[in-house]
């Protein structure tokens, strides 16, 4: 009798509800699935295994009684066990009860290599080979004759590269003469691209791969690059443990290449909720429970989502540890984002070289430009010398003065301006028109010069009211063109030229005078979708923030304004 084999189906199924790895069904104490526990006395006084003894089993008793109130399992749960599964349960117990852990808990041990009867003794290539066919002989099955060169080919080729052989190269295999051109043709795929392409189709289903991010709505995903790294992980023969480490944790090794980072984009394949309404915390937690899950049953080959609710039923799992996985994966940045961030930006080899080549070319020209020569020291001098011209300066007479504070301000005809009285704080504007200006045109301007004038009527003899001194806080100078040249207009329109646009704007100003009149006029657009009226391009909120109703928003038409 083989525990795993014929007991733990047997248990698992007609007893672990009530006597199994659940704590909230438990029945009585008794755990079938513990050897220490089903061996031991229960408060009962009863035991339900006794090694050695099925007489005195109390599981024995419990599943072969014909009272209904003692029997196991109830009837409520299942029909009582048959002859047959009595009998196993039986045989179990007189052999000692022996329990054994899951083959896939227990650590492996090195098989003896066995040894194939005379008849057969030529047919195994390799130790695998008699593992088979003590199999085949045991099943009463004999080796099938060695396969045909053609079909052969074919299947090699469709094992390494999953394609299938031109008819250039079959024929060519075919008509080989050499021992080994089996396994130089098997060495040939193994170093084209074909094979890393086809092995890691395979890994990138394990992976969860896609070329979109899932959901109802299902969009576009660029995530090409992470594909192309485990091609090329399987084409260079990489280390699984490398493998793995640069998966789970390439950003953090020291000083990551790009190519290790890109690595990481294995727990970026979970799926993104795009869809209007959705919570994002929500759709990024289950991301989590996704990497979870995927972790285990990708490197540790078991399944574990039973354990994110309970204990597992049937593994050594309790939720404990579940949650344990979940804290250690739930330490990243992304968050069921629209744009996917964060994202790495990447380029592809030919990108690389030409950022190669155009480092090389600036490097090149930053020398020749820093490089000094005579012809450039000439230049330089001219240069300078033409900078050095006389300033002309003209005293030109003001059009017109105020003051924002009391008192009058007035201009003689030698064009200087004096106010009669001070104030605490005062802004004096002068408007002149540039000397030299004609209809349509203005002067060019270098400078403006303000020069104080001392006064006999002022503190001290001083240029102002304060013991003869003043404070200039700030000077602000404004060109204006000439009325003749300023747009004239009753309207502003603004069109976004194309087919199937929107038009979302978050302010409009026009200004009339150093002044945004904007707000004084009426805003009108094309249509008004999604709770954007034009009124919102002219009241004065810049933020531009759609949830916040700063942003106007049009139907989808041909060139919306």
């Amino acid at each position: 009798i083989d525990f795993n084999r014929d007991i733990r189906p047997l248990l698992s199924n007609r007893c672990f509800k009530c006597h199994g790895p659940d704590p909230d069904t438990l029945e009585a104490g008794l755990r079938l699935d513990l050897p220490d526990v089903a061996v031991r006395v229960l408060e009962s006084g009863q035991t339900a295994v006794v090694p050695g003894r099925p007489d005195d089993s109390e599981l024995i008793r419990r599943v072969v009684t014909e009272d209904s109130d003692l029997r196991m399992p109830p009837a409520e749960h299942g029909a009582a066990l048959s002859n047959a599964e009595t009998a196993l349960l039986r045989q179990w117990i007189e052999q000692g009860a022996p329990f054994a852990r899951h083959w896939s808990y227990v650590k492996p041990q090195k098989s003896e290599v066995p040894e194939p009867p005379a008849e057969h003794s030529a047919w195994p290539r390799n130790p695998v080979d008699n593992f088979l066919l003590r199999q085949m002989l045991n099943h009463e099955l004999q080796p099938s004759p060695e396969a045909d060169r053609y079909a052969l080919i074919r299947r090699v080729f469709l094992d390494v590269t999953g394609l299938p052989p031109t008819v250039e190269e079959a024929d060519a295999f075919v008509a080989a003469a050499t021992e080994d051109a089996y396994e130089r043709t098997v060495n040939d795929l193994l170093q084209r691209p074909t094979f890393g392409e086809h092995w890691a189709r395979k890994w990138l289903d394990l992976a969860r791969y896609a070329d979109s991010a899932g959901y109802a709505d299902d969009p576009p995903r660029t995530i090409w690059a992470y594909r192309d790294w485990v091609i090329r992980a399987i084409n260079d023969n990489m280390p699984f443990d490398q493998f793995t480490v640069e998966q789970f944790a390439g950003d953090l090794l020291p000083n990551p290449s790009e190519s290790q980072l890109i690595a990481t984009a294995f727990h970026r394949n979970t799926l993104t909720n795009n869809e209007g309404g959705t919570q994002d915390e929500e759709f990024r937690n289950v991301a989590i429970v996704d990497r979870v899950n995927t972790t285990m049953a990708v490197w540790m080959g078991t399944t574990i989502a039973c354990a994110q609710c309970h204990n597992h039923k049937y593994d050594p799992i309790p939720q404990q540890e579940y949650f344990g996985l979940f804290a250690i994966l739930n330490n990243t940045q992304d968050a069921d984002r629209r744009d996917e961030s964060p994202i790495l930006e990447i380029f592809t080899a030919e990108q690389h070289r030409r950022q190669e080549e155009l480092d090389e070319q600036i490097a090149r020209l930053k020398t020749v430009l820093t490089t000094e020569t005579p012809e450039l020291a000439e230049s330089q001098h001219r240069w300078e010398q033409s900078l050095q011209q006389p300033t002309n300066w003209n005293t030109v007479r003001p059009s017109a003065v105020s003051r924002s504070g009391k008192g009058e301000i007035t201009v003689d005809d030698e064009s200087i301006v004096s106010v009669t009285s001070a104030s605490d704080t005062d802004t004096y504007t002068v408007e002149l028109a540039l000397p030299g200006s004609v209809e349509g045109e203005s002067a060019a301007v270098a400078a403006v010069r303000i020069e104080t004038l001392p006064h006999a009527s002022l503190p001290s003899g001083g240029s102002g009211f304060g013991n003869g001194n003043f404070v200039i806080t700030g000077v602000r100078a404004e060109l204006q063109p000439p009325v003749s040249r300023l747009p004239q207009a009753r309207f502003v329109r603004i069109t976004n030229k194309g087919v199937k646009q929107i038009l979302s704007l978050a302010e409009v100003e026009v200004f009339a005078d150093g002044k945004n009149v904007a707000g004084e006029g009426r805003a009108m657009q094309h249509s008004t979708a999604f709770d954007g009226p034009p009124e919102l391009a002219i009241d004065g909120n810049t933020n531009g923030d759609y949830q916040q109703k700063s942003v106007t928003h049009t139907d989808t038409v041909d060139n919306p304004w």
